[in-house]
C-alpha cells in the first residue's frame, strides 16, 4: 500500500511535467490475434520513452541541500535522457555514466535534454559497468545517485502509466504486458492493477538473451546472470532491482522470454505497417502475443510500449537478425573447387530461382582442389533452405551450416 500511495503522489507530482500518453487500439494486431489490442504509447514521450517519470519523480522529491549536489547516474541509454532533461528542468548538475556501446542517438538525446546541466562519461561495455563506474562516483566524490529502478520514487514514477491506463480504459483488461529491464516500469504497473484491476493477467516480458527477473524468479531469489545479449539494450540487465524483484515476484502471472530476432521482426513490422519507429526494449510486448495467441483469443489486452530510442544505424543489424530468426538467411561454409564454371555451377544447379547470394567471401586456398568461400543466401520460402542443402550434397560441394554453428558464425560473420 505503501507504494501505491506514492504512486498516487507521483501521479501530481509529473502533472504539469510529464504528458499522459495515448492508449490506442492497433487494428492490425487486433485482427490477427483476434482481440482488442491497445498500445500504451510511451514512445511518444518527450523523451521517447517512460524514464522521465521515475527520473522527474525521484530527482524533483530531493531535499534543497541534496539538489545542491551533483546527481549521478547510470543508463543504457532512456533513463540517462529523463535525468538529463529532469536536470535541465531544476537547473541541477549532472553526471551521466552511459556504456560505450550505447547507441550515438541516445548519448547525443541525452546531451540535447541536459544541456549544459549534464556531463556524460562512457565507460565499459554493459549498463553493469557504466552502473559500477556511477557507483563508485558518488561514493567517492558524495554525489547523489539516480538509481534507474531500484529505488521507491523511481519505481513510483513508472507506475504511474498504470493509472493513466486505467483513468481512460474502463472497461475490464484481462492481460497486460509489461517489458521487463531492471523491472522499475513493471513493478510500478504491476503494483497499480494489484490494487485496482485484481482480475488483470499481468505478464511481464525480457529478452530471451537476458532472462535476469525470470531467472530470479525461478530461483526463488535476486540472482545474477553470467552474460547476457546487450542487443536489447535498454532491457539488458544482468540483475534486477533488489525492490522490483520481490514485487515483481508477487504480482507477476508469468514472464514471457523473446528471442532477439522476434524482437527484430517486430522492430520492422511496427515501421513498414504502422509508420511506429520503435527501440528493441520499445517493441518487446507486442512481440509478446505470438506466445500468447491462444490465451489472448477474444480478450483484451493492453501492451506497454516503453520506447523509441532507435539508432538508424542499427537497421541492417535488426534486418539481419529478423532474417535469421524467420528462416530467410543462411550462412555456409563452403569448400569450392578450384576450377572454371564452379561458381556458375554453384548458382545454375544448388540455388533457386528465388534465392539470392547477399554475401561471398574467398578466404583462403586451402589447397590445389578446393577454397574456402564464406556464402550468404536469402530466400523467400524458409523451407527452400532443406533444397539447398541437398543439392550441395548431390553435386559434391561440402560445407558447413554456420546458422548452427554459433561461435565459428561470430569469427566469419560478426
Amino acid at each position: 500500500m505503501e507504494l501505491f500511495h506514492e504512486i498516487k503522489a507521483a501521479k501530481l507530482q509529473l502533472k504539469n511535467v510529464v504528458p499522459s500518453t495515448p492508449l490506442q487500439q492497433n487494428l492490425n494486431l487486433s485482427d490477427e490475434f483476434g482481440a482488442t489490442i491497445l498500445l500504451k504509447r510511451e514512445d511518444l514521450q518527450i523523451v521517447r520513452s517512460y524514464k522521465i517519470r521515475g527520473a522527474y519523480n525521484k530527482i524533483s522529491s530531493l531535499t534543497k541541500n541534496e539538489k545542491s549536489q551533483t546527481i549521478v547516474c547510470a543508463s543504457a541509454g532512456n533513463h540517462a535522457q529523463g535525468v538529463a532533461y529532469s536536470c535541465h528542468l531544476l537547473q541541477i548538475k549532472g553526471t551521466i555514466y552511459m556504456p560505450s556501446t550505447t547507441p550515438k542517438q541516445k548519448i547525443k538525446q541525452v546531451q540535447l535534454f541536459g544541456k549544459s546541466y549534464v556531463e556524460i562519461v562512457l565507460t565499459g561495455d554493459t549498463f553493469d559497468d557504466a552502473f559500477a563506474a556511477a557507483m563508485e562516483d558518488a561514493t567517492k566524490n558524495n554525489k547523489i545517485f539516480i538509481h534507474p529502478f531500484d529505488d521507491l520514487k523511481v519505481i513510483a514514477g513508472q507506475g504511474t502509466v498504470g493509472l493513466e491506463i486505467l483513468d481512460v480504459f474502463k472497461d475490464p483488461i484481462d492481460y497486460l504486458f509489461l517489458p521487463i529491464g531492471g523491472g522499475g516500469l513493471a513493478a510500478g504497473v504491476s503494483t497499480v492493477f494489484k490494487q485496482l484491476s485484481l482480475s488483470t493477467k499481468i505478464i511481464g516480458v525480457e529478452p530471451q538473451g537476458a532472462p535476469a527477473m525470470k531467472n530470479s524468479i525461478a530461483h526463488g531469489r535476486n540472482t545474477v546472470l553470467e552474460t547476457i545479449d546487450k542487443f536489447v539494450d535498454g532491457a539488458a540487465v544482468k540483475q534486477v532491482g533488489k525492490q522490483t524483484f520481490e514485487i515483481c515476484q508477487k504480482n507477476l502471472s508469468d514472464i514471457i522470454l523473446v528471442p532477439e530476432g522476434k524482437v527484430c521482426t517486430t522492430i520492422l513490422r511496427l515501421y513498414n505497417e504502422e509508420a511506429m519507429v520503435v527501440e528493441p526494449a520499445g517493441a518487446l510486448t507486442i512481440a509478446a502475443l505470438e506466445f500468447y495467441k491462444e490465451e489472448i483469443k477474444g480478450k483484451t489486452v493492453v501492451c506497454v510500449v516503453s520506447g523509441s530510442n532507435n539508432d538508424i544505424e542499427r537497421t541492417a543489424e535488426i534486418k539481419e537478425r529478423s532474417l535469421l530468426y524467420e528462416g530467410l538467411m543462411h550462412y555456409f561454409l563452403i569448400q569450392f573447387p578450384q576450377r572454371p564454371g564452379a561458381l556458375k555451377e554453384f548458382v545454375n544447379d544448388i540455388l533457386g530461382p528465388n534465392d539470392d547470394i547477399t554475401y561471398f567471401q574467398y578466404n583462403k586456398k586451402t589447397n590445389r582442389e578446393v577454397g574456402s568461400v564464406v556464402v550468404g543466401l536469402e530466400l523467400k520460402n524458409r523451407d527452400d533452405i532443406e533444397s539447398v542443402k541437398a543439392n550441395m550434397t548431390k553435386t559434391g560441394f561440402e560445407y558447413k551450416y554456420l546458422n548452427e554453428l554459433p561461435e565459428l558464425f561470430t569469427q566469419l560473420i560478426g
